[in-house]
């Protein structure tokens, strides 16, 4: 499965995939930084050959989100790899361009720093029990004003006390938050950290010292707080990464074995596997037969048997048995590795409620803006108040303002949802996808491969030549099936037995068959649809073809100039899942829809057994395409599950294209927007109920977001609110809808429901 990518820095503006708006989320002092295994080596390798650079002040998405937005348009930027949690940027660029990128950088107000080499996970910790350190003095500091607040006598000495105590909380709490904050309002951005700066300020010029200290306090402990819980739903497809061990046993050559760092070993390479150990590696076996558990990398909760010239991946449990494998991709390159990157690109990218949250907030956090500006000069003229109580209202106006829980309440579902079903073995390429399954109404499934185990056999052959040599008929038929990668050609291959003979001018033609010279006899091995555009299709033979399609067969032909040499008939069986899988779509109110290239007779017969019964046979590449768009035309959201190359045009069109990875072709999971890693269609509806969920989730989040604000302006509007409760307002409802999209990611072990039929 080669659908996993890296994407490119710039270009997000033409995809349906973009980032968030600057200083859109929750940001302060480190919080946001995700919290790092302690490791000497980075969590996140550099790219090679990019520019390093440290960004003291990007902590969360939002700094992340300036610095894309900003390098974005940059042509000689192709790549970036960000790691929060050290506060480092990697851009891959020429070094002629390096200047230019940390001018970029420098425009949106944030400092950078080269670095020769990536930072250190353990040197990441260390910043952040600094940081926490910090944090655990300015809450004390701040409890310590208020005690002196509402202990101490009124005199100048204790107020100037107070004051002191509360800015040192201040310093050590927002140092972070004030200088982000001046830089936005600068820049003329109104997001939390500018909102926070202009709050607090607020309260400290007009005396409320002490609460203005435990208003950053609180805000930096309910962010850190947060963090965390995002960081649960961040980081829950990394913990793979802990999976494929950093050793290995690798042959040397003189046929002993030797422990080697699994990132240094070359493809080709033949490593062992102990029973109970886990592969580090991607490979084939050459040697040895054992049970493998694949449920990491693919989800299949039964371990499954291999032996050799199976494929095995790294990260994957050895139950008995001891197997060599030849080593196929290096550690940077394994399923394993490609399937984190993919879900970490998934993970940045905005699905459409994102967007669509992102957009308002844009705007309703400077109509808020405007209102507590409005409750601070006009208070005293319309309702009386002193100046210090109308700016002290508009004060806390703005701290509840904060769209936090409102910005965050979408991406950390989104998030869950996609790690939820990466522990699946189901791979969302987005949350534009992860959000568009759900609207389904058509699912076109492929027959060979998806219905069907796609490993058909040979179960019958006659040579129908009369004259004709049975063993030379044989050797021709198998010398272009052999050459030809399509299912039902390796099953005629093998099913022969022959050996092949030399083919000149070979050539595949999708959705009929193959053709070539051997022995210099120019053949074809086509399908029924073939043969009759060949003008070879006779009644008797089409009578003797009807025969075996009606049992569910494929029919293969072998034809020369003169007409048809032979007939092979094969049976492909149908999987155990596949009438499961169908029913469950049926009861989520989804039609199947067959889409064949086989003749209709075998795929009435299959789809009959699948509960399909909806049935377009007889389909080439382009006719599966233009059935998919004409399933969209009729008003439908279609769905489409494929494997094989032919599949691809159909799956690119499809609104949400399903691709099986285990057996599929590279083709088709790169055209598809979801990959089922095990192969098992039953993903398929588990996945557009996943959809569903995450969709209730999100508007849980956004309607508990919307109605606390619109709670506490009111209560902040009519003077019974006070900034502690605009903090706890604000950053209770963060946690609540961070707590609420974490919810996705419970029972994503669990096997798949069966639906029964309606």
């Amino acid at each position: 499965m080669n659908a996993l990518s890296s994407s490119p820095a710039h270009g997000d503006h033409d995809h349906p995939h973009a980032h968030p708006p600057a200083d859109s989320g929750c940001c302060s002092h480190g919080a946001c930084a995700p919290a790092a295994p302690v490791s000497a080596t980075p969590a996140t390798p550099p790219l090679p050959g990019a520019l390093l650079l440290r960004i003291a002040d990007m902590d969360c998405a939002a700094e992340e989100s300036q610095v894309r937005r900003a390098l974005e348009g940059m042509a000689a930027v192709t790549a970036l790899r960000f790691d929060l949690a050290a506060r480092t940027v990697g851009v891959q660029a020429p070094e002629a361009a390096w200047p230019a990128v940390e001018q970029a950088i420098a425009a949106t107000g944030l400092k950078t720093e080269r670095l020769a080499q990536p930072v250190s996970a353990a040197d990441t910790q260390r910043q952040q029990r600094r940081e926490l350190t910090k944090l655990g003095l300015a809450l004390a500091l701040a409890l310590a004003a208020e005690l002196i607040h509402f202990f101490t006598p009124e005199t100048r000495t204790w107020q100037v006390v107070s004051m002191a105590v509360a800015g040192a909380a201040i310093a050590l709490a927002g140092l972070g938050v004030y200088r982000k904050g001046l830089a936005a309002l600068l820049r003329g951005q109104l997001g939390i950290t500018a909102l926070m700066t202009v709050a607090v300020t607020g309260a400290f010029l007009i005396g409320q010292w002490a609460e203005a200290a435990m208003v950053m306090a609180l805000y930096a402990l309910a962010e850190l707080i947060e963090a965390r819980a995002v960081d649960r739903a961040r980081n829950a497809i990394k913990s793979l990464l802990d999976l494929a061990p950093a050793q290995a046993e690798v042959r040397q050559a003189d046929g002993s074995w030797r422990s080697e760092l699994a990132t240094g070993i070359a493809v080709g390479a033949v490593v062992r596997v102990k029973p109970g150990e886990r592969l580090a590696l991607d490979g084939r076996v050459v040697a040895g037969h054992s049970a493998i558990d694949q449920a990491p990398v693919t989800g299949e909760s039964v371990p499954v048997d291999k032996g050799p010239g199976d494929d095995v991946f790294a990260g994957t449990i050895n139950q008995h048995g001891a197997l060599d494998y030849e080593v196929t991709a290096p550690a940077s390159d394994t399923v394993l590795a490609r399937i984190i990157h993919a879900v970490e690109q998934a993970q940045g990218a905005r699905a459409p409620t994102q967007r669509m949250v992102d957009r308002f907030a844009a705007i309703y956090t400077p109509a808020v803006f405007a209102i507590a500006l409005a409750v601070a000069l006009l208070g005293p003229w319309l309702a009386g108040w002193t100046w210090t109580v109308a700016l002290y209202k508009a004060l806390v106006l703005l701290v509840i303002a904060c769209p936090c829980a409102l910005v965050i309440a979408t991406p950390v579902t989104v998030v869950s949802g996609l790690a939820a079903a990466a522990r699946r073995g189901i791979l969302i390429k987005g949350g534009v996808y992860l959000e568009d399954a759900r609207k389904l109404t058509r699912m076109a499934l492929d027959k060979t491969g998806t219905l069907t185990e796609g490993r058909p056999r040979l179960v019958a052959h006659e040579v129908l030549r009369a004259g004709a040599d049975e063993g030379q008929v044989r050797a021709l038929a198998a010398s272009l099936a052999a050459r030809s990668d399509h299912p039902v050609s390796k099953a005629i291959a093998q099913g022969l037995d022959a050996t092949p003979l030399e083919v000149a001018d070979f050539a595949a033609e999708p959705g009929r068959g193959t053709q070539g010279h051997v022995d210099g006899r120019a053949l074809a091995l086509a399908n029924h649809r073939w043969i009759e555009e060949r003008g070879q299709c006779t009644p008797a033979l089409e009578a003797r073809m009807q025969g075996h399609e009606q049992q569910g067969r494929t029919v293969t032909l072998l034809a020369d100039a003169d007409g048809v040499l032979a007939l092979f008939a094969v049976a492909d069986a149908i999987k155990p899942t596949s009438q499961a899988a169908v029913r469950e779509l049926l009861a989520l109110g989804i039609t199947p829809v067959m889409m064949t290239g086989d003749n209709p007779a075998t795929a009435q017969a299959i789809a009959a057994q699948a509960g399909v019964s909806e049935v377009q046979a007889g389909l080439l590449p382009q006719q599966k395409l233009d059935a998919v768009h004409a399933l969209a035309a009729g008003g439908h959201t279609v769905g489409m599950v494929g494997d094989g190359i032919n599949d691809a045009p159909a799956l690119a069109a499809a609104h949400v294209g399903f691709a099986m990875g285990q057996a599929g072709t590279h083709t088709a999971s790169e055209a598809a927007d979801v990959v089922i890693m095990n192969d098992d269609l039953r993903r398929v509806p588990e996945t557009v109920r996943l959809s569903r969920r995450t969709h209730a989730v999100l508007w849980q989040n956004i309607v508990l977001a919307l109605a606390i604000k619109a709670v506490f302006l009111v209560l902040a509007v009519a003077g019974n609110a006070t900034m502690w409760m605009a903090v706890f307002a604000d950053m209770g409802a963060s946690l609540l809808v961070v707590f609420n999209g974490l919810r996705l990611l419970r029972g994503a072990d669990a096997p798949p429901a069966t639906a029964t039929a309606p």
